[in-house]
């Protein structure tokens, strides 16, 4: 009789152990691997999971304040308070409100170093070379000193390679954030006589976006949602200098299927502002006064905040100023740190009529849901202008320091 209830007793407690491993596996899913919360929210709160709670390393409550506003922290995500599930990044943010953009903006940007764009071979005695090349160096990679001497521009490395009479030339190259010396001698082009290192080079770009806020505490703006990259590599162009400049737009290019369209505007000022970041996220910079067109303070919502269905977005398409536009979101991923963090769709028939979607130009357009700005418009989906993405706010005030 004893010998029944022990076997009892064990398989109740099997049974038991499965069951609860199962529920705290369940549990484990259902709790995110990253949160983004304000630094006066209550921490419980934001467990969409029942049983659960988050305690930082060294707390016994539930507290954001452990984590410092603009941080993230890791905090384990503990069930009934006592039995570890998963390890949570935390993500504390102000709970602040800026001002919504929508208004035009140009850009004039010299980069950091000469950054090459191409390379192409040099038609010379005996056949065609690529010395640069043959030596190591590759398109997207940025010239940062010629014979240790920092560049002013690229016409600085025509010079001398022009002038070099075949002699070797001391670059140094950084890629992927390490530098490198590479010794190259030009050769004589065969057509012109001159000199070449088969390279294509920028030293500059120039640009149209659209602001996604301003914050009036410090003047200070974003905007595009994205960096400043060149057409060709899709490299980031390192900023040395940046300038901004209000811009009037006169036309739109509709967007079709397999053809992006393109806001048409013109500079019409001169310097209001000035850059001082161009990053994956977008673009950053300092005003000199408030822009007149900008919207009143709203309150910023985190990615945990931001849901499918309607929301808004504020971009100007002509001479009638800002314009607000209603869209759909759809495909919310929280987990992405790039800035593809959700889909919208156009859906405002104006917007629609107008432009045919997304297009050029609007990218920075501030994206509005709920009464809070939540992110930016940020690329267009080729195949359907209608459809684009857009990224979480926090993701560009992450990237503006």
């Amino acid at each position: 009789m004893r010998s029944k209830k022990l076997r009892f007793l064990f398989c109740a407690l099997l049974i038991l152990g499965f069951v609860s491993g199962i529920c705290a596996q369940c549990l484990s899913i259902a709790v995110p691997d990253d949160i983004s919360v304000f630094s006066n929210a209550d921490l419980e709160s934001e467990i969409a999971a029942p049983f659960v709670s988050l305690r930082f390393e060294g707390e016994d409550e539930p507290s954001v304040g452990a984590v410092s506003s603009g941080t993230s922290a890791d905090a384990d995500a503990m069930l009934l308070g006592v039995i570890p599930l998963k390890t949570v990044s935390v993500s504390v943010y102000d709970n602040i409100s800026l001002c919504p953009g929508g208004m035009p903006f140009g850009v004039k940007l010299s980069t950091k170093g000469i950054l090459i764009i191409g390379v192409s071979e040099v038609d010379c005695e005996g056949g065609n070379k690529n010395p640069c090349y043959d030596a190591g160096i590759r398109a997207g990679d940025v010239i940062t000193k010629i014979n240790g001497e920092e560049p002013c521009d690229a016409e600085e490395l025509q010079i001398a390679a022009s002038g070099s009479g075949g002699k070797p030339i001391e670059l140094t190259v950084e890629r992927g954030g390490e530098s490198k010396k590479y010794t190259v001698s030009p050769i004589k082009s065969k057509s012109d006589g001159v000199y070449k290192l088969g390279l294509w080079v920028k030293d500059r770009a120039a640009g149209i976006g659209t602001v996604t806020f301003y914050n009036p505490e410090n003047n200070t703006f974003a905007g595009l949602g994205h960096g400043i990259c060149d057409a060709e590599t899709g490299a980031l162009l390192p900023m040395s200098e940046g300038n901004v400049f209000n811009v009037r737009i006169d036309g739109v290019i509709r967007g079709k299927a397999g053809e992006p369209g393109e806001l048409k505007g013109y500079f019409t000022s001169g310097k209001i502002g000035a850059l001082y970041g161009n990053t994956h996220f977008g673009v950053f910079g300092i005003l000199a006064e408030k822009p007149t067109n900008a919207g009143d303070k709203i309150p910023i919502g985190l990615k945990n905040e931001v849901c499918e269905g309607n929301a808004t977005i504020r971009c100007t398409l002509g001479e009638g100023g800002i314009g607000e536009y209603s869209v759909d979101i759809s495909k919310i991923d929280t987990s992405n740190r790039s800035t593809k963090n959700f889909v919208i769709e156009v859906t405002d028939p104006e917007l629609i009529q107008a432009t045919g979607g997304i297009v050029q130009g609007m990218s920075g357009s501030p994206i509005i849901q709920n009464g809070k700005l939540i992110g930016a418009v940020t690329h267009v989906l080729i195949d359907d202008p209608t459809k684009g993405y857009g990224i979480f706010i926090e993701n560009m005030l992450d990237a503006a320091g």
